[in-house]
């Protein structure tokens, strides 16, 4: 994992000044770290929307070590869509937080925290100008996939996902639809999905047929599978470009500008 990286989900989406993060994986705690560098260096306080795919351990474990919460200057804005009406957010990362998984309890940030709830399939009001759509995920448990859209560009976020099949989620085609970009869910290959079935996860493989169907302009395979080392990924990424041109592997530290 030295060249692709070992972190769970977590994604930086620059929009303008706005700061917007799409899970809270263990990759949130050195995005942490380096927010709190920044503050520290410009005196700003770190303001965030925090994007919850859904609430499975690897996308939000590094909550707990996510250093601008624990600093009362900075704001944060914690949107989930898969729990509500069922439970809510606040609740559920509070039985993260809480003996005997946790010994500090989620009272402990010290930051403006907001917690928000809505449906899958709702528009979230961010404001600035950046539009976000969501759809709802085949997932166990119910996950939530983004479109972000600002300055006349989009990204799409669709991980914990399984695809159905020989067809294509219809509510997904219409999130992805022309996008700049879409980083997709490719847990497994093709070949390797039977023996997962039912997991929630899709492949590369669906990932390069789905940005067909929806026209999108770049794919990022994303969501790896920990038993995928280095050397296969590197298999992956030269048969993924040939597959789809331009189609590229996501990696720690990869920056995009769209």
């Amino acid at each position: 994992m030295m060249r692709y990286g070992g972190n769970t989900s977590c994604v930086e989406v620059r929009c303008g000044d706005r700061l917007i993060i799409l899970d809270a994986g263990t990759g949130l705690k050195p995005l942490g770290e380096a927010l709190a560098a920044m503050g520290a260096a410009t005196g700003a306080p770190v303001e965030a929307d925090l994007l919850l795919s859904h609430t499975h351990l690897d996308h939000v474990t590094g909550l707990p070590f996510f250093r601008p919460a624990f600093d009362p200057g900075n704001r944060l804005r914690l949107w989930a869509g898969h729990l509500y009406p069922i439970r809510r957010l606040r609740e559920v990362l509070a039985g993260l937080m809480a003996p005997p998984l946790f010994p500090v309890p989620l009272d402990i940030f010290r930051a403006i925290i907001a917690y928000e709830d809505f449906r899958a399939g709702e528009e979230l009001p961010l404001g600035g100008g950046i539009a976000v759509r969501t759809a709802p995920l085949n997932h166990p448990n119910g996950a939530t996939g983004y479109r972000i859209a600002y300055g006349g560009r989009s990204v799409c976020y669709i991980t914990d996902t399984e695809h159905r099949e020989g067809q294509r989620d219809p509510a997904i085609l219409d999130l992805a639809a022309g996008a700049d970009l879409m980083i997709y869910d490719s847990t497994y290959t093709d070949a390797e999905y039977p023996l997962y079935r039912g997991w929630g996860h899709s492949t590369w493989e669906e990932g390069v047929r789905l940005a067909e169907a929806a026209g999108v302009g770049q794919l990022a395979i994303f969501h790896h599978d920990p038993n995928h080392d280095d050397s296969f990924m590197d298999g992956i990424a030269t048969a993924a470009a040939q597959a789809r041109p331009g189609t590229i592997v996501a990696r720690e530290g990869l920056e995009l500008t769209l």
